[in-house]
This record gives structure tokens, C-alpha cells and sequence, in this order.
């Protein structure tokens, strides 16, 4: 009991300095691991090795494989051709301009992950709002949200995707079936929503004659790397829908095009070493390290058994709960943190179902809540605090509730479109 209580408050105190941003939160989970390590909760066994409490291997090496991919396509200059692209089929008309924009990140987001689009888009959206003498701040808002949404459609879109991927035994493909019809509304939604909710800022005539003279194929800095490197990458994308034919784990498949990549680039480890996000990599390490040791000590299964006493057969009431309570916490903390801890619990709801189509249905609920509640506030997912950052760097700041105005109207009518969509699809014709 002494050691179940000690494990909890660790948990609880670096669950908060992560939240509240107080220290660091990759020093904040690495020093939740060590305290937990100090007294004995935790060794190398538990951390490194076992299934149940241990770092998922899985997900962090799906995570390293698909930064070195998208490490060395960035210098192909494929972003800036896209949205030069954009700039010119808009024909200088705002509302067009944000809806090219805003699709060209949600597919991305689905293709690569919703945090590094954002982080190739966001200075081009600059170049070209600067260019056409428009406010830059709601497209940069626009384009977080899609790729929070578009993100939700694949198992490597956005971070919470991958972590349920790897807990609940799905597939790439599963995510294809059940998550991308309903994100593909979702955005068709959004943009109607885009046209009301910034309206002010497409009163602004830019002067087309800006976007004339400019050359979109004069951003591609390699055309024969660009060819090698889409090529890699319709492959990854194969690899990632044939991996249950193939008996290849996602995180195989995205170091295998990660090899491939390096070898047909010819990049050095220095250049494309040096984009990968290692931080996020070790703060992953660190949460998975610290959700294992509630497990280690029993607190984790007693709370999933007292859950599934409380639902009962109640499963469409768990998977309301499961999408609105997800997006109402993840809106105060990161969804990464939030999915990591809250997974081992819906893994056991999930176990004593008594319908396993019922079952999954409590999965999908889960990720449509936790993606879609990262639009809710600037702090709820990881694409939101980059693309706050990159503003303040332009002297364009975006304030916290400037941020929660638009997100609280997004992330309620995706959550409803969502809700519905479980209910019809598991629960309304069962």
C-alpha cells in the first residue's frame, strides 16, 4: 500500500509540473522516472523490457523513422512549391487561398504527422500572407486545426493515434476504415465554419499582380531527390497498409523507408540527425516509464476494474464519455500525456466487453475525443504550442484566448459530428 500511494503522488507531481509547464516536461517526466527508479518501483526489467510496464519500443522508433523521412524530404522544397501553388489557384481571393491551405494540411497531417506539417507550412503561410499583404494569424489558426483534424485519420497522424495503435493491436489500415471517413466530413465542415468564423479577415483585397510573377517549381531546390524521395514515401505508405499482410510492425516499416531515404539522398547522419525531434522522443520514453510504474503496482488494473464495474453494459454512455471527457481533459493538458495514462484503463474497459464490436467502438471514441479536443485550447496538443511559437518568433503573436475562441467553436462541432458517427456507425443499427 505505502509503495501503491508513493506511485501515485510521483505520477500526480510530474503530471502536473507537465501540464502546468512549470519545469521542462521532458525534465519533468525524467524526473517522475527517477524518483520512481529511486524508490524502487521501477528497474531496468520494468522500463526497458516488459510488455506491460516498459517503454513501447514500437512507437518510439515509428516516431524516429518518420522524422528522418520527413528530415530529408523537407529539402526537397515540396512545402513551398505546395503552397506557392495554392497562392496561385486562389487567384488572390482570401477565403480560397485558407481553404487550398487548410487541405493541403489536413492531408499532409494524415500523411506525415499533424506536428511536422505545421512545422513546414506555418513559414511558408508567412511568405505568402506577407506577400499578399494579408493578416497571417487566422490563416496560421485555420491551418492548426486542420492538421489537428486531418491528423486523426491515420494511425501516424498525430501522437495519440500511435500510442492507442500499439496498446489496442490496430492497424494501419483500421484506422483507414474506421477514423478517415469521418475526418474527411469533419474538414468539409471546418471549411464552412472558416468561411464564418474569420470573415473579417477576407475583406482584405490583396493585389493578385503579387503572385503573378512567381514560379512554383522554382521552390523545388532538387527535382531528382523530390522524385526519389516520393517514391520512398508512396512505399512507406504501402508498406503501412500492407504491414498485416507483410507481418511487418508499423515501426519496421518506417525505419525500413527511413534507410531507404538516407541511401537514395545520400544525406549525411549530421543533416538528417539533426531534425529529428529527440526530446519528444525521450519525454515519450519518460511518460510510457511512468504510466508503467501505476501499472507495476496495481493501480492502473484497479482502476479499469472499477470502471468496467461502473459502465456495466452502458457502452454507448462509456463512449460518449470517452469522446467529450477526453476532449474536456486534454484541453488543460497535452493529449499526449493525457492518451499514454488513460490507455491502460480503456485497454481493460475494451477486455470485458461483451461485444468486441462494441469494444473497439470504445477505442475510436477515445482517439476522435483526444485528437479533436487538441484544437480546444493553445496548450492542448502539440501542433498548437508550434505554431504559437513560430508566430511570437514573427513578431505576430497569438494569444491564449484569441486561440480559444475559434478552438472551443471547432472542437465542439467536430466532437458532435464524432459522437454521432459512433453512435451510427457502432451502436445506432446493432
Amino acid at each position: 500500500m505505502p509503495m501503491t500511494v508513493l506511485a501515485v503522488a510521483i505520477f500526480v507531481v510530474a503530471y502536473a509540473l507537465i501540464a502546468t509547464e512549470r519545469v521542462d516536461r521532458v525534465a519533468a517526466a525524467l524526473g517522475g522516472v527517477a524518483a520512481m527508479v529511486l524508490f524502487g518501483i521501477v528497474d531496468a526489467e520494468t522500463a526497458f523490457y516488459s510488455d506491460e510496464t516498459g517503454v513501447d519500443w514500437n512507437v518510439i522508433f515509428l516516431l524516429l523513422g518518420m522524422m528522418i523521412i520527413v528530415s530529408v524530404f523537407k529539402q526537397t522544397g515540396f512545402f513551398e512549391y505546395l503552397a506557392i501553388w495554392a497562392a496561385q489557384r486562389s487567384g488572390g481571393r482570401p477565403f480560397r487561398l485558407m481553404a487550398l491551405l487548410v487541405v493541403i494540411t489536413a492531408v499532409a497531417s494524415a500523411v506525415l504527422d499533424n506536428v511536422t506539417t505545421v512545422l513546414l507550412v506555418a513559414p511558408v503561410t508567412f511568405a505568402v500572407c506577407a506577400r499578399l499583404g494579408l493578416p497571417v494569424v487566422p490563416y496560421l489558426i485555420a491551418q492548426v486545426f486542420a492538421s489537428n483534424i486531418g491528423g486523426t485519420a491515420t494511425l501516424i497522424g498525430d501522437p495519440p493515434n500511435i500510442i492507442i495503435a500499439s496498446r489496442a493491436g490496430l492497424s494501419f489500415n483500421d484506422f483507414l476504415i474506421h477514423l478517415t471517413p469521418i475526418v474527411v466530413v469533419m474538414v468539409a465542415a471546418f471549411l464552412v465554419v472558416c468561411r464564418f468564423m474569420f470573415r473579417d479577415a477576407f475583406r482584405t483585397v490583396p493585389d493578385a499582380a503579387q503572385i503573378a510573377d512567381l514560379r512554383p517549381t522554382e521552390a523545388i531546390t532538387d527535382r531528382r531527390l523530390l522524385v526519389r524521395c516520393l517514391v520512398v514515401l508512396g512505399l512507406v505508405i504501402i508498406g503501412f497498409v500492407l504491414h498485416t499482410v507483410l507481418h511487418l510492425e508499423p515501426s519496421i516499416v518506417a525505419l525500413l523507408g527511413a534507410g531507404a531515404i538516407v541511401l537514395v539522398s545520400r544525406t549525411k547522419a549530421s543533416e538528417f540527425l539533426e531534425e529529428v525531434e529527440w526530446p519528444t522522443l525521450v519525454f515519450f520514453m519518460g511518460l510510457f516509464v511512468l504510466v508503467g510504474g501505476l501499472v507495476q503496482v496495481g493501480v492502473i488494473g484497479a482502476i479499469g476494474e472499477a470502471a468496467a464495474a461502473a459502465v456495466g453494459d452502458r457502452y454507448f454512455l462509456t463512449a460518449t464519455s470517452l469522446i467529450f471527457g477526453s476532449a474536456v481533459l486534454g484541453a488543460f493538458v497535452d493529449n499526449i500525456p493525457y492518451t499514454a495514462a488513460m490507455a491502460p484503463i480503456v485497454e481493460n474497459l475494451v477486455a470485458v466487453a461483451p461485444d468486441p464490436a462494441q469494444g473497439q467502438a470504445l477505442w475510436w471514441a477515445f482517439a476522435l475525443g483526444a485528437d479533436l479536443g487538441g484544437n480546444t485550447t493553445a496548450v492542448a496538443a502539440g501542433a498548437n504550442v508550434v505554431v504559437i511559437g513560430i508566430a511570437a518568433r514573427h513578431r505576430q503573436p497569438i494569444g491564449f484566448w484569441e486561440f480559444t475562441k475559434y478552438g472551443l467553436s471547432v472542437t465542439i462541432m467536430t466532437l458532435v459530428l464524432a459522437w454521432a458517427y459512433v453512435w451510427l456507425r457502432y451502436f445506432a443499427f446493432v
